[in-house]
């Protein structure tokens, strides 16, 4: 999915007074979509997202992403602690998922693959629908629509057989303040794997949705949640004189 799927919350948190920044991953939006499925890996992308900071100029910040973007969120709190300041996480995929996604976007990637006319078609059709005229969230899902076949192709084979996350032994190491968010009734974003993540780090705190729909349609509650979570992050007094340029949040 497109970062315009964050829109919302993004202004919601910086209306708060943080500066909130949202990414395309390669393979997603208006990031370039490279063949090699190796550049795909969640590895990958947690390089890609400590790239984003250094560019911003940003030490540390909130790092934060849904379903996948959870996975790249450990990812740098793994292998960079010192950038991270806290963890908003929603729907990561974990043990408890990885049949289900195999189930739901393996068809994908055999299609994307083998029958490439299907997603070209696709996305055919869904350049036809003018964005203005619909929902904000019919008008995201047309965007996730948009694909090419090649790159689709490479960005599901990288993600699914290369390391999904950083392994339980390494999120127990994880010091940050995470905020993890489950949804209930959801095979590949299962609530147990939330839950289980949150008993993993040590300064975590689980909170579940009504619905997969509820912070799409009714954000109120876990918006702010989010805030205060963010907020609490950056609560600390910091010991340096710019304080105020190393907050960031994504």
């Amino acid at each position: 999915m497109p970062r315009r799927m964050h829109q919302p919350l993004a202004r919601t948190i910086a209306g708060a007074g943080f500066h909130v920044v949202t990414l395309d991953l390669l393979g997603h939006g208006r990031s370039d979509r490279p063949l090699d499925p190796k550049e795909y890996s969640m590895t990958a992308f947690g390089e890609q997202v400590l790239a984003l900071l250094d560019h911003l100029g940003a030490e540390e910040a909130v790092i934060g992403g849904t379903s996948l973007g959870s996975n790249v969120s450990l990812e740098v709190a793994d292998v960079a602690p010192d950038r991270v300041r806290g963890l908003l996480l929603e729907m990561p995929v974990l043990d408890n998922a990885l049949e289900a996604g195999l189930i739901a976007f393996g068809p994908l990637m055999f299609l994307a693959r083998f029958v490439p006319v299907s997603v070209s078609l696709t996305r055919r059709l869904s350049r036809l629908v003018p964005r203005g005229v619909l929902p904000f969230w019919a008008g995201v899902a047309l965007d996730t629509l948009d694909q090419q076949p090649a790159p689709m192709a490479a960005t599901i084979h990288g993600i699914f057989f290369g390391r999904i996350a950083p392994s339980s032994r390494r999120r127990r190491l994880i010091q940050a303040p995470a905020l993890v968010v489950g949804h209930p009734r959801d095979p590949i974003h299962p609530a147990a794997d939330a839950a289980m993540l949150a008993d993993e780090m040590p300064n975590a705190r689980f909170v579940e949705a009504r619905s997969y729909a509820e912070w799409r349609v009714s954000p109120a509650r876990l918006d702010a949640e989010a805030v205060a979570f963010v907020s609490r992050c950056w609560a600390v007094e910091d010991a340096e004189p710019d304080r105020d340029s190393r907050r960031a949040g994504g």
